[in-house]
């Protein structure tokens, strides 16, 4: 649990980290959904109910990546792969709504579930990038040998994100936000490539 001076500076580090993005970053998100318009002719930004702090819904931002066309097939796997498409949710930090790092947003069924010591998760703001999202940043390509993938992601995944999540919320500490941040930044620098989340 987080003591009331950690909410103040991760609260601190999340306005300065979000709006600094936004600064940057605006254009060129603006940019990427765009491109989805001019191609498709439908809405470059993505908005969906998920499950945020103390269980309550909020709508999470993405640049759209499943089209009714399949022009930019390439385009949205580019976006996933990258973790472009998730960029827009600086906004959703900014209104306090998501946090830099912390366990990420799931869709009702999941975090909304949790029982018990889990439902200390849920004491955090949903996170753009953390500990389980590092873990299991290949989690399309886990997902896609599967035979009963939403089995799998219902039995294992989920189950081990919530270990990892549970570990991060014990222990803690502002250090480790901006380790997870710096790897998140050298998984997209690599791409993918020899990565490990230590």
């Amino acid at each position: 649990m987080l003591s009331k001076k950690q909410r103040i500076y991760k609260r601190t580090v999340d306005l300065i980290g979000a709006f600094i993005g936004l600064v940057v970053l605006g254009i060129p998100i603006i940019v990427l959904a765009l491109v989805v318009y001019l191609k498709t002719g439908e809405n470059g930004f993505f908005l969906q109910q998920r499950v945020g702090q103390r269980a309550k819904l909020f709508w999470i931002i993405k640049i759209k990546t499943m089209y009714k066309s399949t022009k930019l097939k390439g385009y949205a796997a580019f976006l996933r792969k990258s973790k472009l498409d998730e960029l827009p949710q600086l906004l959703n930090i900014l209104k306090g709504e998501m946090s830099i790092v912390g366990p990420r947003p799931d869709i009702v069924g999941f975090a909304d579930k949790l029982k018990g010591e889990e439902r200390l998760i849920l004491e955090l703001k949903p996170g753009l990038t953390g500990p389980a999202s590092l873990h299991f940043y290949n989690e399309e390509q886990i997902l896609s040998k599967q035979k009963d993938k939403e089995k799998f992601n219902k039995e294992i995944i989920w189950r081990e994100k919530i270990r990892i999540n549970m570990n991060y919320i014990k222990r803690y500490t502002l250090a480790n936000d901006f380790k997870y941040l710096y790897l998140s930044a050298l998984l997209f620098v690599k791409g993918n490539r020899n990565f490990k989340c230590n």
